[in-house]
């Protein structure tokens, strides 16, 4: 079978899986619509039916949030000046990679007010792909690692683990 066949086969069975998907979430099968829905059934967020300024969806308590699904981790976010309260942000490999999997390896909260008053300070500009430095996202840092500012649960941590290639 040459190459063109194969690649045909391999994007008809993709085409199944994402059907599948989204079947399940009730949204296209997209890196951004998945992890959305990830997030909600975690950590119990109510998802917007018409997102807006950047706003996802709320936790329980009212908070905002904006979430982002990185296949990645590189240290870049997505912000925004009239964002949400929080950016929930779950990432795959720090490492640099051919294939970008579909997996969670670390989920961080940020406070948005926080993290552009940090880069503003820096004269770095707020939008696509800000630089945010490795300390805030390790301070951000709720999984795997265990942050008293945001604490999860067994369940949670069993959840995510579903989604990382860690064994």
């Amino acid at each position: 079978m040459n190459n063109v066949q194969r690649v045909a086969g391999l994007i008809q069975e993709r085409n199944r899986i994402d059907a599948a998907l989204s079947s399940c979430i009730r949204r296209p099968a997209l890196p951004g619509h998945l992890g959305d829905w990830i997030a909600a059934q975690v950590f119990g967020i109510e998802l917007e039916q018409h997102a807006a300024k950047g706003v996802d969806g709320r936790f329980a308590d009212g908070r905002t949030v904006n979430i982002r699904w990185y296949l990645k981790r590189d240290n870049l976010l997505d912000l925004r000046e009239d964002g949400p309260d929080r950016y929930l942000v779950l990432t795959g490999p720090k490492v640099a990679a051919d294939v970008r999997p579909m997996v969670v390896d670390a989920v961080y909260l940020f406070d948005a007010a926080s993290v552009v008053a940090e880069l503003r300070a820096r004269g770095l500009k707020i939008g696509v792909a800000s630089s945010v430095r490795a300390h805030l996202w390790e301070a951000a840092e709720i999984y795997p690692r265990h942050n008293p500012a945001f604490p999860l649960d067994d369940e949670q941590r069993e959840l995510l683990a579903l989604f990382s290639h860690r064994p």
